[in-house]
């Protein structure tokens, strides 16, 4: 049996993985945490994800109960990851990270700390998402560079990050199958006069409205044609079920920083 912690546990993903975590045979969720004064510490964490009581109240300090768990799964804030990070790396536990929106410092300090632990981090977990990113890879090399590439994200009006972590990635994934340096030629957004669009320019857009779960269409244009390769998430399950597999699959991987494709490929 996994023991499952919960960071962020009243969140929107939070609430849809302590829901997953309670249905699955092979796993206990043993605690939930959120971050310091938040209005719904010491509540308990099934009642907040609509599941009915559990027993298990949502606590401040995942050092608390850290030492009870097998894995932790983190979607919170960037900041928080990094402490709780340092939380799970002091107990030799695992972590699953669906955090979005950590700098490159950030980003720097997670590699290094889960050098310590078996740590999966991924900026989207849906299965779906991850056969686009194979897919674009090949698109992007057959295609090269007689076609302008965009992308284009759209979330929710709550989401703080911009553009979003999947997007990030996929012009990661654009560039590197181009042999392009995204810092060098990724623009975000545009606004006023322009001029031409250069060659290798890769756009990347952020659309925020209403409770669109997450939308990512890259765009690959032509003279005469263009191919479009979108994904669309209907509901979070498509991320905590993703989520769920990196847990089953971290708890025996080796230490250092995993990433979702390990798992499906």
């Amino acid at each position: 049996m996994i023991k499952v912690i919960v960071d962020g546990a009243c969140g929107r993903m939070g609430r849809m993985l302590t829901s997953l975590v309670t249905r699955q045979p092979d796993m206990e969720l043993i605690g939930a945490t959120e971050y310091l004064a938040h209005p719904q510490i010491g509540a308990d964490v099934g009642e907040v994800a609509g599941i009915g009581p559990l027993g298990i109240k949502i606590v401040e300090d995942l050092a608390n109960i850290i030492n009870q768990g097998d894995v932790v799964i983190e979607f919170t804030s960037p900041e928080a990851t990094v402490s709780n990070l340092k939380k799970v790396v002091d107990a030799k536990k695992s972590m699953v990270i669906g955090t979005t929106g950590c700098t490159a410092d950030q980003l720097t300090e997670i590699r290094l700390l889960a050098e310590c632990i078996p740590c999966l981090m991924s900026p989207n977990m849906s299965v779906g998402v991850n056969v686009m990113l194979k897919a674009i890879d090949l698109v992007a090399k057959a295609l090269g560079d007689e076609y302008d590439v965009e992308v284009v994200e759209a979330h929710h009006n709550q989401k703080t990050d911009s553009p979003s972590g999947t997007a990030v990635r996929i012009a990661d994934v654009l560039a590197t199958a181009l042999d392009r340096d995204i810092n060098q030629v990724g623009v975000y957004g545009r606004e006023g006069i322009v001029g031409a669009r250069p060659e290798k320019e890769i756009g990347v857009h952020a659309i925020r409205g209403g409770d669109i779960v997450g939308d990512h269409t890259v765009l690959f244009a032509g003279i005469g044609e263009r191919v479009e390769i979108s994904h669309r998430a209907q509901s979070r399950e498509s991320f905590a079920s993703g989520a769920i597999r990196a847990t089953r699959w971290i708890i025996n991987a080796p230490k250092g920083l995993h990433d979702i494709s390990e798992v499906l490929f």
